[in-house]
């Protein structure tokens, strides 16, 4: 039925706006490009529209892209938790050849294939499948059994999770983007709270003497960067390794310290996952220093 919105084809376009673009999304989730492609068609064949648009070598969400991403969070978050429940999800029989990686959306599009990398390494045969989403939540997942391990930005303060890395920031703008007059506020595009990277951009700023007004709330990372790629401001964003795509490092304002990477794992987590997380995440950000 043209109406169905398949969850295979969830995960695929989710993964498009985590990791901006249908490469790395493809590698992220173990799929081929042409796979990935094949389910967006999938998706704007049931709604009707197109969802996903190329301006220039940049990949972006149409506005109803922007609209069918929150709802297939929530979908994707219902599905997996209703697994879990049911004793099918990663700790079950039918789920035993899977893990669930858990992850907030900064730098996923790094993150996501360091890890991908390294657990089909540690655990040959096994797929690795990957839920986007904020720290708490994240750490509910693992306490419900629905995901294997979490990697989240800051510490949400739950029992159990352990260090792993410190994630860098910089400060982004679109290109030819300037600051404004002396005087103006600094025009600050940011995740709506509660985010961590949200609460160090505002803090930063306010503690060097920088005034600065929200210009743009996204809900999710994507919203963030087409406001910030559309020139209505700077944004603070994980920086590991190349820039993303049309975006330029903004070097006119504060230095940022990284942000602390925590990490935790269900209570029946195979042996080595949390080691094997940790380690992929440290080198990948050891690399990009």
């Amino acid at each position: 039925m043209a109406d169905v919105l398949d969850i295979a084809a969830l995960r695929s376009f989710t993964s498009i706006a985590d990791c901006g673009g249908f490469h790395r999304a493809a590698a992220a989730i173990g799929m081929s490009q042409s796979a990935v492609s094949q389910h967006v068609r999938r998706l704007e064949k049931a709604v009707g529209r197109p969802l996903v648009e190329r301006v220039g070598r940049v990949t972006r969400l149409t506005a109803p892209g922007e609209i069918l991403l929150a709802e297939a969070r929530k979908i994707l978050a219902a599905h997996d938790e209703a697994l879990a429940r049911l004793g099918r999800g990663a700790g079950g029989a039918a789920g035993a050849g899977t893990l669930v990686v858990g992850a907030t959306e900064h730098a996923a599009d790094r993150i996501l294939p360091a890890i991908t990398g390294a657990l089909k390494e540690h655990y040959p045969g096994r797929g690795v499948r990957f839920r986007l989403d904020r720290g708490t939540r994240l750490s509910d997942g693992v306490d419900r059994g629905g995901i294997d391990v979490a990697v989240f930005v800051g510490d949400t303060g739950a029992g159990g999770s352990v260090p792993a890395g410190e994630l860098p920031l910089a400060w982004f703008a679109a290109p030819g983007w300037r600051m404004p007059a002396p005087g103006v506020p600094v025009p600050v595009v940011v995740i709506d709270h509660p985010c961590t990277i949200r609460r160090r951009a505002l803090d930063t700023l306010a503690r060097h003497g920088v005034a600065s007004a929200v210009v743009v709330e996204a809900a999710y990372l994507a919203g963030v960067m087409n406001a910030i790629r559309g020139g209505l401001g700077v944004g603070l964003l994980a920086d590991v390794g190349p820039p993303p795509e049309g975006l330029q490092r903004c070097a006119d304002l504060p230095p940022v310290p990284p942000e602390p990477l925590h990490l935790r794992t269900r209570a029946d987590a195979p042996p080595g996952l949390a080691g094997a997380t940790a380690a992929a995440v440290r080198d990948l950000l050891a690399a990009a220093v």
